[in-house]
């Protein structure tokens, strides 16, 4: 029988069990994809922590591709032996194979490997959707993005580059600055040592952002909201330290009319065609040589545990994949 990780209650890492799973035929609409490769994101911890309340006994992992086995009923979009890709829907992608919704898998095009995309999709099309869509990047703008060397921030790094946009990013330590730099991050901030609204303000000539970009949360507030110019937006996609704190509404008025919204993949990924859109945007970028998404840290699939306390302490960069 296959095996999988799942977790019986909320807790640490130590929740996590390596565990037998039956694994039946697709029914209508389904397929049966077996895992090649497995990503690993920070909304994982969520769910085992239990900050992100699951039903028990539950799955884990948000992102993963691999080959389809079998297809359901009234399926024509793919068919056994297509490499697909996914991110999203009910946790369950740290397991060796699963069943899956067929609306919510996009086949690999040529060129991408399985690798690659198991990076990507959670983290590509965040970005994917933060960029081009939550607040629309133009050329020649300057942004802030926290955590620039993270699964989010490296490739956020590129595509900000590939857009003629330059990035300001904010990291832990002068080996995540130069990691941040070589992908494409135009300035670095060491926030450990260095006041980064301070930073932020040199280095816009007093001016500020038009848009910051945080996926760390209480941690940065409310100095990110310091760093916009009036009228910016504050965009809250994640709470590595945990949620922001309850915000006073009068606290936009007086740092210059602020927005502040708090998006998520799902919402933007709702229907299939805005799914396949973003993927189709995303994939054109690595085929084009201006995104490079590769694992920077490996680890086999039933070890979970070991990588949810390596992603928890900072000792990762960039995306993590774990191995079937």
């Amino acid at each position: 029988m296959p095996h999988a990780i799942r977790i019986h209650q909320p807790g640490g890492p130590e929740v996590m069990q390596w565990e037998e799973v039956s694994v039946g035929d697709p029914g209508p609409n389904e397929a049966r994809v077996r895992h090649t490769a497995v990503g690993l994101n920070y909304i994982d911890t969520y769910h085992r922590s239990g900050l992100y309340k699951l039903a028990m006994p539950s799955g884990l992992g948000s992102e993963g591709a691999g080959i389809v086995e079998a297809v359901g009923a009234g399926v024509t979009e793919i068919k056994a032996g297509d490499r697909v890709a996914y991110c999203g829907g009910a946790p369950g992608a740290y397991a060796e194979v699963r069943v899956m919704p067929v609306d919510r898998l996009v086949k690999l095009p040529e060129g991408i490997a399985e690798r690659t995309a198991a990076t990507m999709m959670l983290k590509g099309l965040t970005t994917q959707y933060l960029f081009r869509q939550t607040y629309p990047l133009k050329a020649g703008e300057t942004i802030l993005v926290h955590a620039a060397a993270g699964g989010v921030g490296l490739i956020a790094c590129q595509w900000a580059r590939a857009l003629g946009v330059t990035m300001i990013g904010t990291v832990g330590s002068d080996e995540k600055a130069a990691i941040a730099k070589a992908n494409g991050c135009a300035h670095t901030i060491v926030y450990t040592r260095e006041d980064f609204v301070a930073r932020v303000k040199e280095l816009t000539g007093g001016k500020g952002v038009p848009v910051v970009y945080d996926g760390v949360g209480k941690a940065m507030f409310p100095a990110s909201l310091d760093c916009l110019a009036p009228r910016g937006m504050y965009v809250v996609f994640g709470n590595a330290s945990g949620p922001v704190p309850p915000l006073d509404l009068l606290l936009l008025s007086q740092k210059g009319s602020l927005y502040v919204t708090r998006p998520t993949l799902v919402t933007y990924t709702a229907t299939r065609p805005a799914l396949l859109a973003m993927a189709e945007e995303m994939f054109g970028l690595v085929k084009a040589g201006k995104i490079v998404s590769e694992a920077r840290q490996t680890y086999a699939l039933k070890d979970a545990a070991q990588a949810h306390r390596d992603l928890e302490a900072r000792k990762t960069t960039g995306s993590t994949i774990l191995l079937p």
